[in-house]
């Protein structure tokens, strides 16, 4: 068996259950992504995918073969949403460093616009209610819980994109719905992620903050009228 091989079949005992191994090292794709997410890195794009990639397999036991008696359809297909919309993440991200002088940070955070989260809620209202009867009729396990991991991840994950320090409280929320329910499906590695995701994303929200808060110091103040005639 080669290493390809040992990856996509091997599998370890949890808890009494089999867990496969290839869900363990997605994770922990995940998490290191998650972390290079924090320090505005670059390599947090290429990094996630690649556990996206490891993830999906995880979550489609239909096609592939996995210990789990569930299939989570929204997470799956999340995974493609992710590598879809991290592509667009790294470009951006790519393209600010660029710019810069290569030392900074890939983005500068900032909170949302008023308008801006207005347009994220109503994102997620809408994609929650489109995607619940998708899965619910694809049989998906737990639709509702599924349908807002779903269209809450790629919300944030968009907003990370942009910058936006509000991706973090998203990603709170995506994950106080995810572990109950990957915990009730046996996902048992995920939903332990998950809880690591919860504590890195407080950790994240704290230090994406302070960042916008000194870049609002730092940003020079525009003269006023008087000041610019003078």
């Amino acid at each position: 068996m080669g290493p390809l091989g040992w990856l996509l079949d091997a599998q370890v005992q949890i808890a009494g259950s089999p867990v496969l191994v290839r869900e363990i090292v997605g994770n922990v794709f995940g998490l290191v992504s998650a972390l290079f997410g924090l320090r505005r890195l670059v390599w947090a794009w290429p990094v996630g995918m690649v556990g996206n990639a490891l993830l999906f397999t995880v979550f489609l036991g239909g096609a592939f073969a996995t210990p789990q008696a569930h299939d989570l359809y929204g997470q799956a297909g999340r995974q493609v949403f992710f590598f879809a919309v991290s592509l667009y993440g790294w470009w951006r991200w790519a393209r600010n460093r660029r710019a810069g002088d290569g030392e900074q940070p890939a983005v500068t955070p900032r909170w949302a616009t008023g308008r801006e989260r207005l347009g994220l809620l109503l994102a997620a209202v809408l994609g929650t209610a489109v995607a619940y009867p998708v899965l619910a009729a694809l049989g998906s396990w737990g639709p509702l819980p599924d349908a807002w991991i779903l269209t809450g991840s790629l919300l944030a994950t968009y907003g990370m994109a942009r910058g936006w320090v509000d991706f973090w409280l998203v990603w709170i929320a995506v994950d106080a719905v995810g572990v109950p329910l990957l915990l009730r499906g046996g996902f048992y590695p995920s939903a332990a992620m998950y809880l690591v995701y919860g504590a890195l994303c407080v950790a994240g929200l704290v230090a994406w903050w302070r960042s916008s808060r000194a870049s609002r110091v730092a940003r020079p103040i525009p003269p006023t009228y008087s000041e610019a005639v003078a």
